[in-house]
């Protein structure tokens, strides 16, 4: 009877909440960029690193949209004009389509 208990809620792993409540207060912009060369970048900032696992969000957002792509200075960078399949990705993931704005 060995159960994790999460440090930030207190509640067993199995029932922890922090992730979802991460996904629900957050305020999250997305734009596309021209960057050198002409080409084009898909931006997404405002998704806090501390609550939130970013590099595998990342990870899950290149291998649906075949891109390449980084993070960088608190910011998702994709290549490519991705902006609205981006937002319906991250409603997908849990965030709150009230709190993603597309810029």
């Amino acid at each position: 009877m060995n159960k994790e208990i999460c440090s930030v809620c207190g509640l067993p792993k199995e029932l922890c909440i922090c992730d979802r409540l991460a996904k629900e207060t957050q305020r999250i912009k997305i734009y596309a960029e021209n960057k050198r060369f002409g080409k084009v970048v898909t931006v997404i900032e405002g998704i806090d690193d501390k609550n939130f696992d970013v590099k595998s969000l990342l990870k899950k957002l290149k291998r649906k949209l075949a891109c390449g792509g980084t993070y960088k200075e608190k910011r998702i960078e994709l290549q490519g004009n991705h902006v609205l399949k981006v937002k319906k990705l991250l409603i997908e993931e849990g965030f709150k389509e009230d709190s993603i704005e597309i810029g």
